[in-house]
C-alpha cells in the first residue's frame, strides 16, 4: 500500500499542503493498527483529523487493516460527541479535539459482522438532529465511482475538492481520483474565498459545490471567471434557488445539478452541463449504477409526471445504519421490493431498496424532478402544500436574498404557512412580496405569516437547520402576538 502511495505522490496525484507526507503518515497509522496484538476484534476507529493529508492517511490505513472506521466532524460540539461515543464506543481516536470527553455509562458494545472488507461509517444528521452513521464499504463507494465515470464517459477523474472529507461529498471525490488515477486538489473553501487559487488546468477538473458556495463565488467577478473554466461544476447538498441557477447560466458555468445522499454514496442522478445551459433545471438522468422509480404510499409504481416517493435501488447504497439492526434490504422495505419486482432487481438480488423521504417524478425523457420532502409537507385548511414550491415562487420575485417556508401550528388552519426570509433591501415589505405572488400561487399557498430576518441557520452544506428555525420562528411569533395585545 505504501509503495503504491509513493508512486502516486511522485506523479503529483495529490495537490495540497504536505501532500508528500502521505506515504509516511499512512505507514505510521497502519503500523499502529497492525502491531497491537491485544485486539480480539478489529478496533473501531474514530477519524476526526482536520488536516486533509492526515485524514487520508488514517482512512487508507484503516481500510488496509480492515478496521471499522467512523468518519467524524471535528467541529461537532460536546453534546454531539457524546452521542457518538455512546453509540460507537470507539477503541481508537485519531485527531480528536475533544479527547477530554469520557465515555461514561457504557452501553452495549455493538459489533459489525466480520467481513473481508472494512466497514466505512459516514455521518448523516447532526446539528439539526440525531447523528447517524450510514454503513458503507469500499465496494459501495467504488460502485458510485463506476456509475460516475460511465455516465460522464471518463477514464480518469480529476477533482478540485473544497468540501469536508468526512462528508460523503468530499470523500467520494478522493475515491474517484484514487481509483481512476486522476489528480486530486484539496483546498479549504476559506482559502479559495481569499483568492488562493492553485495552479491547475481547470478545464480538466470537476469541482463540487453546495449552493451557498456557488452563490459566494458568483459574487466575485474573478472567481466567476475562474469557475467558468471548469470542465464540470457539480452542485448538490441542498436545493438551489432559481435566481442562483439563472445567474450561473448567464455566466456560462458548466453546472451539473445532482441528486444523491449519504446513503447512496453521493449522486445517483445528474443533469449534464449541456442540458443545464440549454435551460433545464431538474436533477437530470439516473446514473448507470442506480435505478429510481416513483411510488405511492402503497408502494405501487406511478407513471411519468406523477408525484410520489422516490424509491432507489443502487449498487452504491449503504448496508444500513450503524449498528445494522435494520438494513436497507430488510423487512422495512419489503412491500416496496415486492411492487418493484417487475421493473428493478428482485429482493433476492444483491441490490437493496431504499424508500426515501423525497417526493418527485420522472418525466417522459427520464429526467428526475424533485419537488420536496414528504416530512416537510404542510397541511393547511385540509390542503397539502410543499414548501419548495412556495420558496421557489418567492425567490422568483427577486425581492429576497434567501427564504425558508415552514408550517406553524394553528388552531384554525391546523398549520399556518410561514415564510422566514431575508429581504434584498430593508425597505421591501412582506405586502410588496405577497402582491408579486398573487398570480403565481393559489390563495391557500400564500404565507399567513412573514418573518424578516438577517440570516437563516444553514449548515456547512447549505441545508437549513429546521429545528433551530422552528425555535426562532415560534419565539418571534410569540413576541409579535404580545406586541399586538
Amino acid at each position: 500500500m505504501v509503495k503504491f502511495l509513493e508512486n502516486l505522490i511522485s506523479n503529483d496525484w495529490l495537490i495540497c499542503d504536505r501532500s508528500g507526507e502521505l506515504p509516511q503518515l499512512a505507514e505510521q497509522f497502519y503500523l499502529e493498527l497492525t502491531q497491537c496484538s491485544h485486539w480480539q476484534t478489529p478496533p473501531k476507529i474514530i477519524l476526526a483529523e482536520r488536516e486533509p493529508v492526515r485524514f487520508l492517511a488514517g482512512f487508507l490505513a484503516a481500510c488496509a487493516a480492515n478496521c471499522p472506521i467512523f468518519l467524524c466532524n471535528p467541529n461537532w460540539v460536546k453534546q454531539e460527541w457524546q452521542q457518538v461515543f455512546d453509540l460507537v464506543q470507539p477503541d481508537i481516536l485519531w485527531g480528536m479535539d475533544n479527547g477530554e470527553l469520557v465515555m461514561e455509562n457504557k452501553k452495549t458494545n455493538y459489533q459489525l459482522p466480520i467481513t473481508n472488507c472494512p466497514h466505512i461509517m459516514i455521518p448523516t444528521g447532526g446539528s439539526s438532529g440525531k447523528i447517524k452513521f450510514a454503513v458503507h464499504t469500499w465496494e459501495t463507494l467504488t460502485a458510485s465511482v463506476r456509475g460516475f465515470t460511465e455516465y460522464f464517459q471518463l477514464q480518469k477523474v480529476n477533482s478540485f475538492c473544497v468540501l469536508p472529507l468526512h462528508h460523503v461529498s468530499g470523500l467520494i471525490q478522493f475515491v474517484r481520483c484514487f481509483t481512476t488515477g486522476g489528480k486530486l486538489t484539496i483546498l479549504p473553501f476559506q482559502k479559495l474565498k481569499s483568492g488562493q487559487l492553485p495552479d491547475i488546468e481547470t478545464s480538466k477538473f470537476f469541482i463540487s459545490l453546495v449552493p451557498t458556495q456557488l452563490q459566494y463565488l458568483l459574487q466575485n467577478s474573478d472567481l466567476t471567471t475562474w469557475l467558468s473554466q471548469f470542465q464540470t461544476v457539480l452542485l448538490g447538498g441542498a436545493p438551489a434557488w432559481d435566481e442562483l441557477l439563472e445567474k450561473a447560466r448567464y455566466y456560462q458555468i458548466n453546472l451539473a445539478i445532482t441528486y444523491g445522499m449519504t446513503e447512496t454514496a453521493s449522486q445517483i442522478a445528474t443533469l449534464k452541463p449541456k442540458d443545464f445551459l440549454n435551460g433545464k433545471v431538474n436533477c437530470g438522468k439516473i446514473l448507470p449504477h442506480a435505478k429510481i422509480v416513483i411510488c405511492n404510499e402503497q408502494g405501487e409504481i406511478l407513471n411519468t409526471h406523477q408525484i410520489g416517493n422516490i424509491t432507489i435501488q443502487s449498487e452504491s447504497l449503504a448496508l444500513g445504519y450503524y449498528p445494522l439492526n435494520i438494513t436497507f434490504a430488510n423487512a422495512e422495505y419489503s412491500n416496496h421490493n415486492q411492487n418493484l419486482s417487475s421493473q428493478v432487481p428482485s429482493p433476492q438480488s444483491l441490490v437493496p431498496t431504499f424508500n426515501t423521504d423525497d417526493l418527485g417524478f420522472l418525466d417522459r425523457e427520464g429526467y428526475l424532478n424533485v419537488v420536496g420532502r414528504k416530512s416537510d409537507k404542510i397541511i393547511t385548511g385540509g390542503e397539502n402544500v410543499f414548501p419548495a414550491e412556495i420558496e421557489s415562487a418567492i425567490r422568483a420575485t427577486a425581492k429576497v436574498i434567501d427564504v425558508c417556508v415552514v408550517g406553524i401550528p394553528h388552531q384554525y388552519w391546523g398549520q399556518a404557512i410561514t415564510a422566514i426570509y431575508i429581504p434584498k433591501h430593508p425597505n421591501i415589505s412582506a405586502v410588496e412580496i405577497e402582491k408579486s405572488l398573487q398570480d403565481k400561487l393559489s390563495k391557500f399557498k400564500l404565507p399567513k405569516y412573514w418573518i424578516p430576518v438577517q440570516s437563516l441557520p444553514r449548515n456547512s452544506q447549505g441545508k437549513i437547520n429546521h429545528q433551530q428555525l422552528q425555535q426562532i420562528t415560534a419565539k418571534l411569533l410569540q413576541i409579535s402576538e404580545k406586541s399586538a395585545l
